[in-house]
Parts: C-alpha cells; sequence; structure tokens
C-alpha cells in the first residue's frame, strides 16, 4: 500500500545511474518492482514533473512524483481438477499435504491466464464446494502459506467463523507446526533458539534478510536429529519449530547461521553438493513441514497431524548415507 498521495522522492547524488523502477523498487518497501513498473506504465510516476519510462537512468538530482497505485481489475482463482492429498477434513477445516513444486495461491500481480493455474487454491475450489472468504477471491481458505519448494501439512478454512478463530491461534501463537531440514555442514550445538528479526531485502526483493534494522519478530527452534558425514560432504538433519510465521523464515534464519537448507540456491545453497568425485543435487529445498497442531474452532479440541518424508527427500536421504 502507498502512503496518501502525491509523494514527492527527493534523488540523492549516490542514487545516480540506477533505474528508475529499481530506484523505487527499493524506496517503496511494499511495492514490488512489477508494481512499480505498473505505475509507470500508467503514467503514475513523473519525473521532474513529466511522465518517465521505467528502464530511465537517473541523474541524481531528480524529483520524483507519485500520482498513486496502479489500477487493476478485481481478480479470482479458478478452480482446476489437480489432484489433493487431503489428510483431514470436516465441515470447518481440512489440512492438505501440499507437494512441493506447487504455489499456495498466485501473486497479486497475476491474471486469469496461466499465471494463476496449478496453485493449491486452484484445486481446492474444485475439490472443496465453500471455502472461507476472508483472505478475498484470490486466496479463499487459506490461512497460512508455505512456500513453493516446501512441502507438507497446510491448513484450510472453509467458512469465515473457523479462519478467524485459526487465524487467533497463529496469532497468538498456539498453532504447533514442526519442519523436518536438511542443510549444509554441521552445527555446532545440538539445539538452539534463532531470533534474528527479519525483513525484505531491499535489493532482491523476492528474499527476505536478517541484515537490516526494524524487521519484524521472528523466533525458530532447532535441534539436531542427525549429522552426516558423506562422500558429498557434511549435513546435519533438524527438527525445527517456529513460534512465528514470517516469509522464508526458516530457510532465512538457516542461512543467516551458515547453514543454508539443501536445495536452497536462493540462500546460499549450492546447486549441488560435490564430494572428491561425485555431486548430489535436489531439484527443491529439503524443507518439509511434518507436524501441525490446533484447537478445533468449533469443539476446541486438540487436532493433532503429521505427514513423512515426501518419497523424493527420502530417496535423497538414502542416497547422500550410501
Amino acid at each position: 500500500m502507498l502512503d496518501p498521495v502525491p509523494i514527492l522522492i527527493s534523488v540523492a547524488a549516490e542514487d545516480a545511474a540506477r533505474r528508475l523502477d529499481q530506484f523505487l523498487a527499493a524506496r517503496l518497501e511494499t511495492l514490488s518492482r512489477a508494481r512499480v513498473q505498473e505505475m509507470i506504465a500508467e503514467g503514475k510516476v513523473l519525473v521532474n514533473n513529466a511522465p518517465a519510462k521505467a528502464s530511465l537512468k537517473l541523474r541524481g538530482t531528480e524529483t520524483i512524483t507519485i500520482l498513486g497505485a496502479p489500477e487493476r481489475p478485481p481478480l479470482k482463482a479458478i478452480a482446476e481438477d489437480i489432484p489433493l492429498d487431503i489428510v483431514y477434513e470436516d465441515d470447518d477445516l481440512a489440512v492438505i499435504n501440499k507437494p512441493a513444486g506447487m504455489m499456495v495461491h498466485a501473486g497479486a500481480g497475476a491474471t486469469d491466464d496461466a499465471r494463476n493455474r496449478g496453485t493449491l487454491v486452484n484445486a481446492l475450489l474444485h475439490h472443496i464446494a465453500s471455502l472461507s472468504k476472508l483472505s478475498g477471491d484470490l486466496r479463499p481458505g487459506i490461512v497460512h502459506r508455505l512456500d513453493k519448494e516446501t512441502s507438507g501439512l497446510i491448513l484450510v478454512a472453509k467458512n469465515d467463523e473457523a479462519h478467524r478463530k485459526l487465524s487467533a491461534q497463529f496469532a497468538q501463537r498456539e498453532v504447533k507446526k514442526k519442519y523436518v531440514a536438511l542443510v549444509h555442514g554441521w552445527l555446532k550445538e545440538g539445539s538452539g533458539t534463532l531470533t534474528q528479526s527479519i525483513s525484505r531485502d531491499r535489493v532482491r526483493r523476492t528474499r527476505m534478510t536478517t541484515k537490516l534494522a526494524g524487521g519484524r519478530a521472528a523466533v525458530t527452534h532447532y535441534r539436531v536429529l542427525r549429522r552426516l558425514d558423506t562422500k558429498f560432504g557434511k549435513f546435519t538433519l533438524l527438527d525445527v519449530k517456529i513460534d512465528t510465521g514470517r516469509t522464508h523464515q526458516i530457510r532465512v534464519h538457516l542461512a543467516a547461521l551458515g547453514h543454508p537448507v539443501v536445495g536452497d540456491t536462493m540462500y546460499g545453497a549450492p546447486r549441488q553438493a560435490r564430494g572428491t568425485s561425485v555431486a548430489i543435487g535436489l531439484p527443491r529445498n529439503f524443507l518439509h513441514a511434518a507436524e501441525l497442531q490446533f484447537r478445533h474452532p468449533r469443539t476446541g479440541e486438540m487436532i493433532a497431524l503429521t505427514s513423512e518424508l515426501p518419497e523424493e527427500l527420502r530417496e535423497f536421504l538414502a542416497r547422500v548415507e550410501e
């Protein structure tokens, strides 16, 4: 969201030679670069009181005027017949075992075309007659999220009342979530708690970081399950619990510790783990939401569910340990 418009931004000398869209995406932290480019294309960004192109190279002396956010038609997710692994279901909610590679929902920049296909929401709309509407037409039923390349348990609300009560449990940190992760290297401690705040990276907008002040509080607990010394290098298998649900939280915290999740090239993991004469790669993150515990929003009963490691992660572990 933008502050009340118009907004005036002075370009400093140190920003000379930066593209206009890149500069604004860094300054307007709540907007993606794609959204900024839409604003520029719609003539809602003026440089020295004149329209400009997204590719304009700044000189460091300009005044930028932002007249408003881009205008968009309302978006709505499309039902698709995609198989779902439904672990639990009743009149109020469902718990899905999401595979890696499936996005939970389309992004805000999606339209009713191929970019709004293949998501968990598309599948939910086909399999479940009624979903809560609190998250809008693009995210019906979605109470929380998992990253695209993370597999495992995700909770879905079928009605608004269930959604409100489940959201309150997440906000009060009553929902218990446990993950299994394989990371590069050996962690020194057998267990620990990571508490660095998390912010959006100002340059690479799809990434998060622990290196900026003023981020959102995040708490991650880890426990070592096994340390592996293999022909592909050293790895640690972890049991991870989170008290908060920040974007990419586990991945960012473990990477900041110097132990990125296997397969997570966004946060520093190599594309392949290499030994002296062999290499092995994983086309997804070795991160799986294995346990989920919450109170039923209608009955108050404690629901505890588990999900085994998917086959591709079990096979990867077996190959590493050969």
